[in-house]
C-alpha cells in the first residue's frame, strides 16, 4: 500500500485507518536509537503501518511543507503553515573517536590546528553538526578530510576503526564508551539539539496516537535542557 498523502489520510475511513500508512519524516539518529520502539507499539496495538522518509533534523519540515508527509522529526521550532508543534526533548552529540586517532590527531588537545587535519565522518552534505562543532571551538572556518557514511550505526563503527572523528548521538554510545572502541575528543565539549514533532493538524484518532507514542517514548530516551533525562 502506498504512503497516504494529507488529503488521503484525512479522506480515510476511521474504521480503515490502522490499516492505512503513516507517511512520516524523521533523522536517521532518532531512527537508529528512539522511534522505532514507539512505532512499534503502534503497529502491535493498532496496525499502523509505517513509510519512514529519512531526512536531516534541520530539512525534515520541508517535506511537511509540500505535503509528503503527515508529521516530521525536526530541529524546527516554527511551526509549518496548518501544523502543531511539540517539543520532544534533546538529543545530545558527543565528538568521539577512537583511542588511536586520539593519539594520533589530537595530542596536544582539541584545537585549530588538529581539527583543519583530522579526517572528520559527515554523514550527507546536509549535515551541518561536525561543522557547527568546529565553529563552536574554534571560531575558525575550516576545511578538514572528510569521509561522507550515510549510516549512524556505520558512522559509530568507522570512528572506532579509525577513519575519522564524528559526532554522535550519546543514546547510542553507552557500550563504545564502556568497552573504550570510542572516546570523547573534550569530555566538556557537546552540541545539544532541541527535537520537535510537527504534524498537521487535522482530526484523526490514528494521528494522535502516533503523537501521544511519540513524546511517551522521547520523555524515556531524550534529554531535556539542563542536560538531564526526562523523568521516566
Amino acid at each position: 500500500m502506498e504512503a497516504e498523502t494529507l488529503g488521503e489520510f484525512a479522506a480515510t475511513d476511521p474504521a480503515n485507518r490502522a490499516a492505512s500508512t503513516m507517511a512520516i519524516a524523521a533523522n536517521a539518529d532518532s531512527l537508529a536509537s528512539w522511534l522505532l520502539p514507539a512505532l512499534a507499539e503502534l503497529h502491535a496495538r493498532h496496525g499502523m503501518l509505517f513509510d519512514i522518509r529519512t531526512e536531516d533534523q534541520d530539512h525534515s519540515a520541508d517535506l511537511l511543507r509540500d505535503g509528503s508527509v503527515l508529521g516530521a522529526i525536526t530541529a524546527d521550532a516554527k511551526p509549518v503553515q496548518g501544523c502543531a508543534v511539540k517539543k520532544l526533548g534533546v538529543m545530545r552529540y558527543l565528538p568521539i573517536a577512537s583511542p588511536a586517532f586520539v593519539e594520533k590527531y589530537f595530542s596536544d588537545g582539541l584545537n585549530a590546528a588538529a581539527l583543519g587535519q583530522a579526517p572528520v565522518l559527515i554523514f550527507n552534505r546536509r549535515d551541518a553538526l561536525q561543522t557547527r562543532f568546529m565553529r563552536a571551538v574554534t571560531r575558525a572556518k575550516l576545511a578538514p578530510p572528510i569521509h561522507y557514511i550515510p549510516s549512524s550505526t556505520a558512522f559509530i563503527e568507522a570512528t572506532a576503526l579509525g577513519l575519522g572523528w564524528a559526532m554522535a548521538p550519546a543514546a547510542m554510545l553507552a557500550g563504545p564508551l564502556v568497552s573504550g572502541a570510542v572516546q570523547t575528543l573534550a569530555p566538556e565539549r557537546w552540541l545539544d539539539v532541541p527535537m520537535y514533532w510537527q504534524h498537521w493538524t487535522i482530526r484523526s484518532p490514528a494521528l494522535t496516537q502516533l503523537t501521544g507514542a511519540l513524546l511517551r517514548a522521547a520523555a524515556q530516551d531524550l534529554q531535556i535542557s539542563d542536560g538531564t533525562r526526562h523523568r521516566r
